[in-house]
């Protein structure tokens, strides 16, 4: 005898149109501008979209977009334009699926910054560079960044996330411990007879930054490690802005995102950069990036400014009107607009950003480099952990390792040893 199943039948048409909505929820729309006003010519953007983590299939891509604001020269932002994102890349594992990909890709930032400063310097080019780089890999977006360069993120329900750290010595009380620890100095300009002007620098050198790449004559306690924040939109998506000193010597957040409220991503950042050479004048590079992260069927139509402006009107350029949603099946995917954190690291120590406990077991290689990916031979690879506080806790085979080079590089990151020339170098200040 057969009994009436307990389970509902469902549609085709309703299963197809399932998986057409985890298609969209999964692959927001980008959208990006970006604005500038130059004054010595040392900014730099990178902007690419599509990419692929696996050549060829069209499916598996993300984003790019990065700020490079250079100084003492643009060497040093043009080289890391054109080599940090393939240095990062040569630092995530092969065979990743997506989740995987995403959870290395903080520590493959570290490494990435690292070998990029170590190749520049090794060009024995003085000049520096702030970098913010971001990466959109779905609804994840995870940013690293170094210096005084900064990127905010306003949700669709109006609450803004700062992405990035100011590095400046002026504001960062942690990395002016950690310069003195290291040997530096951390002072303002001396004019003489006892009178001290400008912000906080470190010397020798005179830089206003703790970290940046390149700046080989400052000393090797001006790191390239990253601060490193991912976090997770809702499907209802956001705005980013990443700007130079420039723009945010002069705005706030607040006053940033409602500068341009309403506006398309190009026509906002243009905004941005008038508002704050409106504010300040041009005194120094001046650029903008906008990007808006969107639903994929949500049409792009900006509205015009609120009289009022305030958390929660940014919301409207995103989420659906609840008139458009006509059914159960569309209302299962509609998320609350909640941004969930990730992943945060600030330290400057590579023993701890490239350490074992990280969550993906396979992050290293055991005859590899973890920062420059040059093949060891067996019994070549240093620990990353050699000279450790705790060498009780720690065995000989602990990795990852380093090549003699890397492990050089990360002493004299420490203040334990000098690195080729630099530390013995002065230049005059700059920032």
């Amino acid at each position: 005898m057969s009994t009436r199943s307990e389970h509902q039948t469902v549609p085709l048409s309703v299963l197809l149109k399932r998986e057409l909505a985890n298609e969209k929820i999964d692959r927001p729309e980008i959208v990006h501008g970006q604005a500038s006003q130059s004054k010595k010519g040392e900014d730099y953007t990178l902007l690419k979209t599509e990419c692929q983590r696996i050549v060829g299939d069209g499916v598996t891509t993300y984003s790019v977009f990065a700020l490079f604001d250079g100084h003492n020269g643009s060497a040093a932002a043009v080289y890391s334009k054109e080599n940090l994102l393939n240095n990062v890349l040569a630092a995530m594992p092969s065979d990743l699926n997506r989740d995987e990909w995403v959870t290395a890709l903080p520590r493959a930032l570290v490494a990435g910054f690292v070998k990029t400063d170590k190749d520049f310097q090794e060009k024995a080019q003085t000049s520096g560079t702030t970098v913010t780089f971001l990466i959109i890999e779905g609804w994840v977006i995870t940013v690293a960044s170094v210096g005084d360069s900064h990127c905010i993120l306003e949700s669709a329900e109006g609450t803004i996330y700062h992405l990035s750290e100011d590095h400046r010595l002026e504001c960062n009380e942690e990395e002016r411990i950690r310069i003195t620890a290291s040997g530096g100095e951390v002072g303002r300009l001396n004019t003489g007879g006892g009178a001290e002007i400008g912000p906080l620098r470190c010397w020798p050198g005179g830089l206003c930054l703790s970290r940046s790449i390149g700046d080989m004559d400052v000393g090797e306690y001006i790191v390239p490690v990253p601060y490193v924040k991912q976090v997770k939109l809702s499907t209802a998506g956001g705005r980013i802005i990443i700007s130079s000193d420039g723009v945010w010597d002069a705005l706030s957040a607040d006053q940033a995102l409602d500068c341009c409220r309403g506006m398309l991503p190009d026509a906002a950042a243009a905004q941005i950069v008038k508002e704050a050479l409106h504010e300040k004048g041009l005194r120094d590079d001046t650029t903008c990036i906008v990007i808006d992260i969107l639903p994929q069927d949500k049409p792009m139509a900006p509205l015009p400014p609120p009289k009022k402006p305030g958390k929660g009107v940014f919301k409207s350029m995103f989420r659906k009107k609840s008139s458009e949603s006509s059914s159960q099946i569309d209302q299962e995917y509609i998320e609350p607009d909640v941004v969930e954190e990730l992943f945060e690291d600030g330290s400057a120590m590579l023993s701890e950003r490239l350490d074992t406990k990280y969550p993906l077991c396979n992050m290293f290689r055991l005859f590899m480099c973890a920062v420059c990916q040059v093949e060891l031979k067996p019994g070549e690879g240093i620990s990353i952990h050699a000279g450790s506080s705790n060498p009780g806790k720690l065995r000989p085979w602990d990795g990852p390792f380093l090549c003699l080079s890397c492990q050089e590089k990360k002493e004299a990151m420490e203040g334990r040893r000098p690195f080729g020339d630099g530390s013995s170098r002065h230049s005059s200040g700059s920032d």
